[in-house]
């Protein structure tokens, strides 16, 4: 709450908003993650898994391998408020503007879970997946699936083209619940930031950075690169991203929006505005084949 106890916003001739700069939140969180519509307070979100494949016998009944996640969205909020005396002396009205614009910041509160969420998905912390492992784990299996040996999407391989080639061989390798390779198009690294020079040279540099001979580098140009500031340090997936689904789920059941404004004449300094946002959506795993892990 900003009050007139801030000395220097009451003080005539004070002008603000000229030193510091709201930062629009850009959707870049759409290429990991997709809404999941929801029309009541949870939802068991079904999939059928993969359809069988053709045999040579009219007599072979096949089925579908069914999967379920039980999504909720989470209650949001966010509340501010002014006192209409630093209103009444702001020169600009910037004070009162930014105060209506903090909502916005649920923009950058989704993005900024989105990728919080994926970077903890080897760990129990956000939820576990479908399979009841953890999204990034050793050992999934889709119960009553074909295939018979666990398969993994977990790797403790710090960045480099070497190590690229591992992680992303291995997911050309996945298979679905029916034993057949999902043939994903895997096109996007995403990293910490300090990873983003090496990340760069992978997908961008036409030679092998880390060889003398420069051979070609046949990656380059073939993927897209992210970094976000909510991954570990040592943090890089590489993400399936132009796939219809996404690894992450949001199941979004109302889009943030004003929940009330109101003024209470009864406060020092000419009262206190406030306003309050509320919004509901909470994020899920989907399919871990959509992603693989590098070193985290």
């Amino acid at each position: 709450m900003l009050t007139g106890n801030v000395p220097k916003h009451l003080t005539v001739g004070v002008r603000t908003g000229f030193l510091s700069a709201f930062k629009e939140a850009p959707q870049v969180w759409s290429r990991v993650a997709m809404m999941v519509q929801m029309d009541a307070r949870s939802h068991d979100v079904v999939d059928l898994g993969a359809a069988p494949m053709p045999t040579k016998n009219p007599q072979v009944v096949q089925d579908f391998i069914e999967k379920s996640i039980t999504v909720k969205p989470q209650d949001w909020y966010l509340t501010v408020s002014l006192s209409a005396n630093a209103i009444d002396d702001d020169q600009t009205g910037s004070l009162e503007r930014k105060a209506r614009q903090a909502g916005r910041n649920f923009d950058k509160h989704i993005q900024n879970r989105v990728f919080t969420v994926l970077n903890g998905g080897d760990s129990a912390t956000y939820g576990l997946c479908y399979d009841g492992q953890h999204f990034f784990d050793l050992d999934h299996v889709d119960e009553g699936a074909d295939y018979q040996t666990n398969q993994d999407n977990e790797y403790a391989l710090a960045l480099s083209l070497d190590n690229f080639e591992t992680v992303k061989v291995a997911a050309q390798k996945f298979v679905d619940d029916q034993g057949e390779y999902v043939n994903y198009d895997y096109d996007l690294i995403v990293c910490a930031p300090d990873l983003e020079r090496t990340a760069y040279n992978i997908v961008g540099n036409p030679e092998a950075y880390d060889t003398a001979n420069r051979e070609r580098n046949p990656y380059s140009g073939e993927f897209d690169l992210l970094t976000s500031p909510q991954f570990d340090s040592t943090a890089w997936h590489l993400i399936a991203s132009s796939e219809e689904i996404k690894p992450i789920l949001v199941a979004w059941r109302k889009s943030p929006q004003i929940n009330a404004a109101w003024f209470d004449p009864q406060q020092e300094e000419g009262g206190i505005y406030y306003w309050q946002w509320h919004g509901r959506y909470e994020m899920y795993f989907g399919d871990w084949r959509l992603a693989i892990q590098g070193n985290t």
